[in-house]
């Protein structure tokens, strides 16, 4: 039987993502140049929050959850026709239900925005284009669902480096519509909304003749009868709720920032597009290269196996994790001055979305492990423990929230979310062992304190970089990219060299697994 190479699928998956976020940094460059920080902007982020909030229930968390264990499960046990069959019908049900959701969006669209930014009552202006760059956007689920559907059934086939490079089309939609289509609108951010529709096309149009290439069908069916379906049905149930509830902390932390100074929404926004690289590039890449593995040990009952996935999965995710964290933290000031402080977007803006990122970095090694650590139930068709392990974190939150808005503003809603990340990822981790789902490999002790000692030696000399080498942030943009790449090439070095120093070599990290 071949033997297929986890780290390789890794390393593809993370290199497409990579270039996802690239092209992302290029669009969040040209939304922060053109349009800054302030009353424009803290409308689109609130419209486009909400078709992402439907985005991220319906398509990559709920419906991704409880489909690719089955669609796994039908890959390896039954045959090629069953599995098109099962595929085309769960196709069929997810585009009728969002058709539902988006016709009930579009006649309770005031409601909605009332509900999720109530501060935006006291300025009528900013509520009208909410509604219209609302209305605009909704559909993009539609379109964005069924990608991810998918991409859930080409990960399962073990092509993972489309469904991670499809974000893309997404990005240059973004890019063309801002730089060549914005003063075709009145406002300019309109133009913004329309490239969100158009790349949820895009992004479904790439997918489907890889679809094709696979034998896997292309038009949904309206069957109802299939009894997997209903058992996808009556998983996505928990599923949908454990995804509604983390999103409802999103939201609830938006409304708490539609009640802060103009610009809250867009600093947190900026911050947390920044926070989306680590853990899209490691924490998406490692969730969806786990995911199909693990659920095949889950259902062949092979405990060893399972472990010794997850083990090195969690391995690889605080090898990269850790590090970026702390660099987060210490260059954040950096970050947010090379790739946004342009045009409308002033020196207030950078000191704001510095002061999110460094609070919303305390949660990024949590919110990777999660992304680890929840496939471990997934793969079992266990979804009602994340459930009450987010109903939980739900409520930690939100009394954070009110500990820390006061002294902290915006930057404490990004806190919240941080430490209830962290939280979230050491209960899933403590039920996986306790469970005995997950039997922690040896030698941990020792690899942790590698790392740490790689990791303190990076903070120390980055910190003596910024405080004594002649890196200008305010010149111009290609003086602050060369000056911030030199601040990472030297992170870098130093960390993977005192790693190399402290035995750790990259074959160590090669894991194979039979296809």
């Amino acid at each position: 039987m071949a033997k297929h190479n986890i780290l390789r699928s890794l390393i593809n998956v993370s290199g497409m993502t990579l270039i996802s976020r690239i092209v992302g940094f290029v669009r969040d460059m040209l939304m922060a140049r053109f349009f800054g920080a302030g009353f424009t902007t803290d409308a689109f982020n609130v419209a486009y929050k909400l078709p992402n909030l439907l985005r991220r229930i319906f398509a990559e968390g709920a419906f991704s959850q409880a489909f690719v264990p089955i669609v796994a499960e039908y890959k390896l046990k039954r045959t090629q026709e069953e599995t098109r069959d099962f595929v085309s019908s769960v196709a069929g049900l997810l585009l009728l239900v969002l058709i539902i959701v988006v016709v009930l969006g579009m006649i309770f669209t005031s409601a909605v925005i009332l509900i999720t930014a109530p501060g935006f009552t006291h300025d009528p202006e900013k509520l009208a284009l909410t509604h219209t760059l609302f209305r605009i956007m909704l559909p993009y689920i539609i379109f964005i669902s069924m990608a991810s559907l998918i991409s859930g059934v080409l990960n399962t086939w073990r092509i993972f480096s489309i469904p991670a490079f499809t974000p893309t089309f997404l990005n240059i939609s973004f890019i063309t519509f801002i730089l060549f289509f914005r003063n075709y609108f009145n406002p300019p951010i309109l133009a913004v909304a329309w490239a969100v529709f158009i790349g949820g096309i895009l992004q479904l149009s790439f997918q489907l003749p890889f679809l094709k290439k696979i034998g896997m069908p292309l038009l949904p069916t309206f069957n109802f009868k299939n009894k997997a379906v209903w058992r996808l049905i009556k998983l996505m149930g928990p599923a949908i709720f454990a995804m509604s509830i983390s999103q409802i902390s999103l939201v609830i932390n938006t409304i708490f920032a539609s009640f802060l100074r103009s610009g809250s929404i867009s600093w947190m926004y900026y911050a947390d597009r920044l926070m989306e690289f680590p853990t899209g590039v490691l924490g998406v890449a490692l969730g969806t290269i786990l995911l199909p593995g693990l659920s095949k040990h889950a259902g062949a009952k092979d405990t060893e196996n399972f472990s010794k996935m997850l083990d090195w999965g969690l391995k690889l995710c605080l090898l990269l994790a850790l590090p970026a964290t702390f660099g987060l933290a210490i260059l954040s000031k950096q970050l947010t001055m090379t790739l946004f402080m342009y045009g409308k977007f002033d020196y207030i803006s950078v000191i704001m979305t510095s002061r999110a990122l460094v609070a919303y970095s305390v949660g990024l090694m949590g919110l990777i492990l999660v992304k680890v650590f929840a496939p471990g139930f997934y793969a079992n068709q266990d979804i009602k423990t994340p459930v009450k392990i987010a109903i939980f974190v739900l409520i930690c939150t939100q009394m954070m929230n009110l500990v820390f808005i006061g002294p902290l503003q915006h930057a404490g809603l990004a806190l919240s979310i941080g430490l209830g990340a962290c939280i979230n990822a050491s209960s899933l981790c403590y039920l996986l062992i306790k469970r005995k789902i997950y039997v922690p490999q040896t030698g941990w002790v020792r690899f942790i304190g590698k790392l740490m000692v790689a990791i303190i030696v990076m903070s120390i000399i980055l910190l003596i970089c910024i405080h004594f080498l002649p890196l200008n942030f305010t010149s111009h943009a290609y003086i602050r990219v060369l000056s911030l790449l030199a601040l990472l090439c030297i992170a870098i070095i130093s960390y993977f060299g005192m790693l190399f120093v402290l035995g750790f070599r990259a074959h160590d990290f090669m894991f194979r697994e039979s296809d």
